[in-house]
């Protein structure tokens, strides 16, 4: 079923208003918010998603928006709204976060922003706890092997311009499943402390995490201290040698 996008005038409108100026905004903010909208050249908003905000479906929420689907010159993309309560003034940080993330091809494409949005690339697919609950069969390990490792690549590649994603100790909520695996949600992201990606995602992937249960019941994995011995290394010394090791360890570092 072709969803429905709403005209971005309708948006005025409840329910859709709560969403534009979520949780809380006046009507003076609602068509300022219209206006920004209509300057991205967003064309409308489909109110569909897995997450329901009082009587509307959103594709998700977050400390500092509300991402919906949306058109953008008759191109579905990911728009992120942002949360009138936001500690954050604009989008402009995460924004440049993520541009620096699509330097080396990591994370949803970004397509357009302005203060209160941020227009990403969709990306039609299931977060990763979902979707390693729902394979099986004979090609199961295979396929869960290949995701595996190309997240933990997309993180040493954040690990190598010094950009830390701050959230994947809890991987499951940030990482989509589907044509495109990629990592998303750079909003507690920084270029100024240390990047621990690839230690907080095997964490979150192998050690511990209800994820991790769920892993380990399609694919085996070494002993624990094995894994954390290896990542000891890799976090004192970032190197692609120290990173194979990890890879190695795990048993990924041929899957494809």
């Amino acid at each position: 079923m072709r969803p429905y996008f709403l005209p971005i005038s309708r948006l005025a409108e409840q329910p859709y208003s709560q969403i534009l100026g979520y949780p809380k905004a006046s009507r003076a903010q609602i068509r300022s918010r219209i206006s920004e909208l209509r300057a991205l050249k967003v064309d409308g908003v489909a109110f569909v998603g897995p997450m329901l905000i009082g009587k509307t479906y959103v594709l998700g929420k977050g400390y500092t928006g509300i991402v919906v689907l949306a058109k953008l010159g008759g191109r579905k993309v990911a728009l992120k709204i942002r949360r009138t309560d936001s500690p954050r003034k604009s989008m402009a940080d995460e924004t440049a976060l993520l541009v620096a993330a699509n330097k080396v091809n990591v994370g949803p494409k970004m397509i357009a922003s302005s203060r209160n949005f941020l227009a990403m690339e969709f990306l039609d697919g299931i977060k990763i706890h979902d979707w390693v609950c729902q394979i099986h069969g004979r090609k199961a390990v295979k396929q869960l092997k290949s995701i595996l490792r190309k997240i933990l690549l997309d993180c040493q590649k954040l690990d190598g311009i010094g950009l830390d994603h701050g959230e994947l100790s809890y991987i499951s909520k940030h990482v989509i499943v589907g044509k495109k695996t990629t990592i998303i949600d750079f909003e507690s992201s920084s270029l100024e402390r240390r990047a621990s990606n690839v230690t907080s995602a095997a964490q979150g992937l192998y050690i511990g995490s209800g994820l991790s249960k769920i892993i380990q019941k399609t694919c085996p994995v070494p002993p624990k201290n094995k894994i954390i011995a290896a990542l000891r290394e890799y976090k004192r010394n970032q190197t692609r040698e120290s990173f194979e090791n990890i890879l190695g360890v795990l048993k990924i570092r041929n899957a494809t």
